[in-house]
């Protein structure tokens, strides 16, 4: 069976934790299927794939929070951050952080304007860290979870189209997020 490349059996573990988190910065759905992938193919123990998933996931979303403070001290961030109108949103953020958080981690193209809006509105940074925290562990095991079944499937029946089928299940992914994603900014 055809390794991961980049996550190949004989790295340290640390390297291939590092890639896994990395990844959650740049795409993080992709991260979380070609973790489950490398796991499902004995290149990475399933422990330390979900744990560098939930870390690269907490920090992004932590990160997030943080350019939304930082951005409302200084007027340059602030400028170029996509953000609701100040009138009583800051009293609205800070009421409704949980709900806010728990439901943006479902929603496609959500996460970035929300999640840098309560920073930048000065929502509590307490409930909001457990929140995405806790939001962070339920996606992330499913969406793993059915990447692993997908590439279990993929690795075992597809023979040299393995690799065909699991580009194919990554576009589709990346795909439903930006139909959602479009169609919720048509329907604003």
């Amino acid at each position: 069976m055809m390794s991961l490349p980049t996550l190949a059996a004989s790295q340290p573990a640390w390297l291939k934790a590092a890639l896994i988190v990395l990844g959650t910065f740049i795409l993080e759905d992709v991260a979380t299927v070609l973790a489950a992938l490398a796991v499902q193919a004995g290149d990475v123990s399933m422990g330390l794939a979900l744990g560098a998933l939930y870390a690269g996931v907490a920090v992004g979303d932590m990160g997030l929070y943080g350019v939304g403070l930082l951005g409302s001290f200084w007027p340059w961030l602030a400028k170029r951050l996509t953000l609701p109108g100040k009138d009583k949103t800051a009293a609205w953020f800070s009421a409704n952080l949980v709900k806010i958080v728990a439901i943006s981690r479902f929603v496609p193209g959500a996460r970035l304007p929300l999640y840098t809006a309560c920073g930048f509105f000065h929502a509590p940074f307490l409930p909001f860290a457990l929140t995405a925290t806790l939001a962070t562990l339920a996606w992330t095991t499913i969406l793993f979870f059915l990447s692993m079944q997908v590439g279990h499937w993929l690795l075992a029946h597809a023979g040299q189209w393995r690799w065909v089928g699991i580009i194919g299940f990554i576009v589709a992914i990346l795909a439903v997020n930006r139909l959602i994603a479009h169609l919720q900014r048509l329907s604003r």
